[in-house]
């Protein structure tokens, strides 16, 4: 698709008119303009499919049009009339399609056939499905140890599929299993058990219902989870305060247009959002989130001087935790002058969001990837528990922690398995299950599975889903590792970047897509997935496979399976894979949580994955809700080099993870184009560039390692002083793989600590110093 390459302002509502026009343009994109309208009408639906996007719930009584318009892009794009084929592949060496981006090579369209890389030629070739799955048992099989592999989870992957492949990895003899969760939430699993004894949130889609106030922090609803729009909208039309962190003004916070309201739609209007929203520094929620709590205190201070009912919920805090006096001490002992320097915002404003936090009888509090995509995000996660639990705000209707996770099973996947770290009821529950003992010994995540690549000992690579490659950090580094390989093996849909950055022998095995009907011996299945609010429900594709020669993600990690354990596994594959009620039953028997699995999901709607948080039961070493204290402000990675940026990653409104839909990001007047850097117009003045300028970017970086990438465009936006933004994943190089929150290993993407030089001067340099471009 050709699009024109422009800035200009967009001044629209988010949604509206413009929504469904992309969801009409994506629809005849891919060939699907009728067909695909007819296949969205059952997306999110008690009989139908789940969105294969994001992990926003649906609610009890869903609408007709239960879609948004990236969750309908996400379908277009997989039900699709393009085709890759193995035609189209003879026609094209790996070298080549290398050089293609990553919109072009999705374009292609669905993957056909089973192929692997064939070196002579550097081109993939068909293989059959018996001959793939051989290899990968011959190369896992010849390993010294099962631990040279590691095995990657995308959150698409249903439960029964992450089901079987852990159980399949545990046999084998390994927990190497890096998964998407360590790229994003993992702050959210690794923090939230500290503080309140569970790694999900405590609410429930009808708490937006009676929420008082919503508190968003670091998360763009319109994009990233676009359903969630609707939830928002209502709150505010019936007067719930909602208040917004972040450091860009996006426009779903601001005005959103909801095109199932033909009255509005009608009228060309829209709905407030946001009652406030604070362009906070990248790296500042901390400062805001003790701030808030600052002023609580001293609220609450005021309130016993006046003999006045007091602010904190002092009957909560005395019978459900544990730390109050050292939270106290310490926020009392933060300068408000810091504060203020650190979050870019003043005393008024943080005392402002305050006192609606203290109006409010009911609150929830929302996050994203802006808290936690930081060298200490799994400290900003519990400083928001720590603000919910000042008020009481966990365990009651309308009010909660509320981490909006991204995929549509990322969360479901964790429940049932996919974990580097087994505890002792998941090592029991597998026992008791199948008879043998998996591994204790905690395996590889994303950032350790990295580091033994570049260190040359890992071996192998399997990927369930996904686009690895592409969304890892330090690209010049890791990508290279990769290749360095003796296999890679892709489970996908479609072809992608990380089929082209390949070890030495490679396989791509395609596989049913979530709007398809999977059929096995016993007939037609349905899969499940748990949503980011821990409701479990069904799901069944309605449309016919892209292939006759496509299997589903069950039937390929139990064929894997079998060609790697042969005779000596405990586990009956083919009997699992022929009714995915038999798999649901397993994973009853190793997680008793799910009881009466296959009862449940036949009820519209799904169940409940019930929460400890929620009753008030907290599963913490104290077992009480802990108040956890965070030493200083926040982090200001770049704090001593005054010409330095903190960097944050975004995605661009047409764009889902890795995938593209566009090359524009309309909501934020970037169209035809990704190789840009947003600024503010004073640190433009500072480093005396201007819009449009061209500039290289370079990553301060602590192991003298130079990271750079070249000639990007300079957008003039609103942003906080000492802030810039760019698009995910293009930045990725820029990200040192040292840069890592020390508790949950997540990547830092959202503070990079960077330096910006115009293009001409770059190149002069370093034409001067002779030294080379790493980019």
């Amino acid at each position: 698709m050709s699009e024109k390459k422009e800035i200009r302002i967009y001044s629209n509502p988010a949604g509206g008119w413009d929504a469904l026009k992309a969801v009409g343009e994506a629809l005849e994109i891919q060939g699907v303009a009728v067909s695909g309208a007819q296949t969205l009408l059952h997306m999110n639906q008690p009989q139908g499919f789940d969105c294969p996007g994001c992990g926003w719930p649906d609610p009890k009584h869903p609408s007709p049009f239960e879609f948004c318009e990236n969750g309908a892009k996400a379908v277009a794009w997989e039900a699709t009339t393009l085709r890759c084929t193995p035609e189209f592949f003879a026609q094209h060496t790996v070298s080549e399609l290398a050089s293609w981006n990553d919109y072009d090579l999705e374009m292609v369209g669905r993957l056909t056939h089973p192929m692997v890389y064939e070196a002579g030629s550097d081109r993939y070739v068909p293989i059959d499905w018996d001959d793939a799955f051989a290899l990968v048992g011959d190369r896992l099989n010849a390993l010294d140890h099962p631990d040279q592999a590691n095995f990657y989870t995308s959150g698409r992957a249903s439960n029964e599929a992450a089901f079987l492949y852990q159980l399949f990895v545990r046999e084998f003899g390994s927990n190497n299993f890096p998964d998407c969760s360590n790229m994003c939430h993992e702050a959210t699993s690794v923090g939230l058990p500290q503080s309140i004894g569970v790694g999900k949130g405590t609410v429930l889609l009808e708490d937006f219902e009676h929420a008082d106030a919503i508190f968003i922090f670091g998360q763009n609803p319109g994009t990233n989870s676009p359903r969630m729009m609707s939830d928002l909208r209502s709150a505010s039309r019936r007067g719930a305060k909602i208040v917004s962190f972040n450091p860009f003004r996006e426009r779903a916070l601001e005005r959103f247009a909801s095109p199932q309201d033909p009255i509005e739609m009608a009228t060309l209007g829209s709905t407030n959002i946001s009652s406030f929203l604070y362009q906070v520094r990248v790296g500042g929620d901390v400062a805001v989130l003790k701030g808030m709590m600052k002023a609580i205190v001293e609220a609450d201070d005021a309130a016993i001087a006046a003999d006045a009912p007091r602010v904190l919920d002092i009957e909560f805090i005395k019978g459900h935790t544990h730390g109050i006096d050292a939270l106290v001490a310490d926020v009392r002992a933060a300068a408000w002058d810091a504060i203020e320097g650190r979050s870019g915002l003043t005393r008024d404003a943080i005392t402002n969001a305050a006192n609606i936090y203290m109006r409010a009888d009911n609150a929830i509090l929302v996050y994203g990837m802006g808290i936690t995509q930081h060298r200490r995000g799994t400290e900003a996660v519990q400083q928001i528990a720590n603000l919910a639990l000042l008020r009481g705000n966990v365990g009651r209707p309308g009010a909660g922690i509320c981490p909006v996770r991204g995929h549509s099973n990322v969360q479901g996947n964790r429940t049932v398995g996919i974990t580097e770290k087994p505890n002792a009821q998941l090592i029991a529950g597998i026992e008791r299950a199948f008879g043998f003992t998996p591994p204790a010994k905690h395996g590889n995540d994303v950032v350790a599975a990295l580091e033994a690549m570049v260190r040359g000992e890992a071996k192998v690579f399997m990927a369930l889903g996904g686009n690895f490659a592409a969304a890892i950090p330090d690209w010049a580094r890791t990508q290279d590792a990769i290749r360095m390989l003796d296999l890679t093996v892709h489970i996908s849909t479609k072809l992608n970047r990380s089929h082209l950055v390949h070890g030495q022998h490679a396989l791509i095995l395609p596989c049913l897509a979530r709007t398809e009907i999977d059929v096995q011996a016993d007939g037609p299945q349905s899969i499940t997935v748990e949503d980011a609010m821990s409701m479990v429900h069904a799901s069944a594709g309605r449309n016919e496979p892209a292939s006759p020669h496509l299997m589903s993600e069950t039937a390929i990690v139990a064929g894997i399976a079998r060609a790697t354990l042969g005779a000596k596994s405990r586990v009956s594959w083919e009997h699992l894979v022929a009714s995915y009620d038999r798999i649901r039953d397993a994973i009853e028997v190793v997680f008793p949580i799910f009881q009466a699995y296959n009862t449940r999901i036949r009820v519209p709607g799904g169940f409940h994955l019930s929460s400890a948080a929620r009753e008030r039961v907290w599963d913490t070493s104290t077992g009480r809700a802990n108040f956890l204290v965070f030493d200083g402000l926040g982090e200001d990675p770049a704090r001593d080099d005054p010409d330095a940026l903190s960097l944050t990653t975004m995605r661009s409104h047409d764009q889902y993870n890795t995938t593209l839909y566009s090359h524009s990001d309309r909501y934020r007047g970037v169209f035809g184009q990704r190789d840009v850097i947003f600024m503010n117009p004073r640190e433009l003045k500072n480093r005396k560039l201007q819009a449009d300028d061209r500039v290289d970017i370079f990553t301060i970086a602590d192991d003298g390692i130079e990271r750079v990438i070249r000639n990007f465009k300079v957008v003039e936006y609103s942003l906080p002083d000492g802030c810039c933004g760019a698009y995910y994943p293009e930045v990725n190089p820029l990200v040192p793989l040292y840069a890592f929150d020390p508790q949950s290993r997540t990547p830092s993407y959202k503070s990079v600590p960077v330096r910006i030089v115009a293009t001409a001067a770059s190149s002069a340099t370093e034409l001067q110093s002779g030294s080379e471009n790493h980019a």
